[in-house]
């Protein structure tokens, strides 16, 4: 069953039955709620809606510019990423930069010492060696939210930071994923104990991941963010040998803007499809994920047809 549909239209019809009208910087005016989670087991599938049909492709382009560390416009301008293009325009800024935002502070986060900003830290690189070496820490953390550059960005960050939780697997979860990978039934490993497993490199333990999110646009934006955190997490997934887990998205303001609201009541009608399967070993190149090297298939998607609504910057 695909739960994750079925819970963003919860989500859609919370907002539309108790949202309540706030204005907003972009002069549309919403319908919101404060406090929402998101929950999604990603061996239910991979988290992309159905409902209506999501730029897959855009999502990808986008999160392999945040993990490169690049904050300039051209960069999604020649991979058709137009997502930028209006708080880029609305900025008025003409030297082809959104400022310090995601890849910015994920990959160079600026460090004040003795009153210079010479120093820095690469938080993807940090976190990819706690997670292998200290994989129970409780700082598995990274923010995008960096208070002494916010008014350097063309708009803050709304998904503000993420934190990664691991946990170790039975062996019968072992067993399992390792079946399910191969496409054999779990009966086959029947034969199998702890050492076979590994010695097929099968993950000893599962990866969950936590984004928080200030400002939700839930019909646009929203869609956008669960496939690419759930992206993310299977990047980190493998990069750290681990099986992914739970995907939680922390929502503060969840609204749906006002021009949105027909779309949303258009989207509640349609029902949900199986969730497609991600492959990230379809592409003969190397996998390096601070580099954003990654190749993704995406197999079995089937969705309602794209809804057209405005984006508000």
């Amino acid at each position: 069953m695909n739960k994750l549909d079925k819970q963003y239209k919860e989500l859609l019809e919370t907002i539309l039955y108790y949202g309540v009208d706030k204005e907003d910087r972009t002069g549309t005016g919403t319908q919101s709620i404060f406090g929402y989670t998101i929950r999604h087991n990603m061996q239910d599938g991979f988290p992309l809606l159905t409902t209506k049909k999501v730029a897959f492709n855009t999502m990808v382009t986008e999160l392999r510019w945040f993990l490169q560390g690049r904050t300039d416009i051209e960069y999604l301008r020649e991979n058709n990423c137009k997502i930028w293009d209006g708080d880029y325009n609305k900025s008025g800024r003409t030297d082809g930069s959104l400022g310090p935002i995601y890849g910015k502070q994920w990959r160079d986060w600026s460090v004040r010492d003795d009153g210079s900003y010479d120093d820095s830290i690469d938080q993807i690189s940090t976190l990819i060696h706690l997670l292998k070496h200290n994989p129970d820490s409780r700082r598995l953390m990274v923010s995008a939210w960096n208070v002494g550059e916010l008014s350097k960005m063309v708009l803050p960050p709304c998904h503000y930071g993420f934190q990664c939780y691991t946990t170790e697997m039975t062996f019968g979860e072992r067993a399992l994923y390792w079946t399910s990978s191969i496409g054999k039934d779990i009966s086959y490993a029947a034969k199998l104990d702890e050492s076979d497993l590994d010695e097929k490199n099968v993950p000893k333990r599962k990866l969950s991941l936590m984004w928080n999110q200030r400002s939700v646009d839930v019909f646009l934006g929203l869609p956008f963010n669960i496939a690419s955190y759930g992206l993310l997490l299977s990047l980190l997934a493998k990069e750290v040998n681990m099986m992914p887990d739970q995907l939680i998205g922390s929502l503060g303001d969840t609204h749906l803007y006002n021009n949105h609201i027909e779309q949303a009541k258009q989207q509640l009608r349609n029902e949900p499809y199986p969730l497609p399967t991600l492959d990230l070993d379809c592409m003969e190149c190397e996998f390096n994920i601070l580099e954003g090297l990654f190749g993704t298939l995406l197999t079995g998607y089937k969705s309602h047809p794209t809804i057209k609504a405005p984006l508000s910057n």
